[in-house]
């Protein structure tokens, strides 16, 4: 099975990981909350947490976990919230680059 077909079918994980400078770590953790909240409303979110390593010697400080019960309500999602961050003028990408901080985000799909 492929990764498209993957994840045309059952859950989609959006999985953002995070390497945030401590003095950004305040600020990054407002946006993130805000982000969560919004995300917490959309159709078809099963489950979304954000999480900080606690021991180990990862680059990737923080985590991000979304679980969406499909390809669509993840696109719908999306959508949305690009939607959002258009009408406020967010710039994600400025945002991060303003701060320092390094991002890895990809969707996931459960094997097997």
């Amino acid at each position: 099975m492929n990764a498209h077909t993957q994840l045309q079918h059952g859950s989609v994980y959006r999985i953002d990981k995070f390497a945030v400078p401590e003095a950004a770590r305040e600020e990054f953790l407002a946006q993130v909350n805000e982000t969560k909240v919004f995300l917490d409303t959309q159709a078809g979110c099963l489950q979304n947490l954000v999480l900080e390593v606690q021991s180990g010697s990862d680059r990737f400080n923080f985590l991000t976990v979304v679980e969406w019960d499909s390809a669509a309500a993840f696109e719908r999602a999306k959508a949305a919230m690009g939607e959002v961050r258009r009408v406020s003028g967010f710039d994600p990408q400025a945002f991060l680059g303003r701060l320092g901080i390094e991002a890895d985000m990809a969707n996931y799909g459960v094997i097997g």
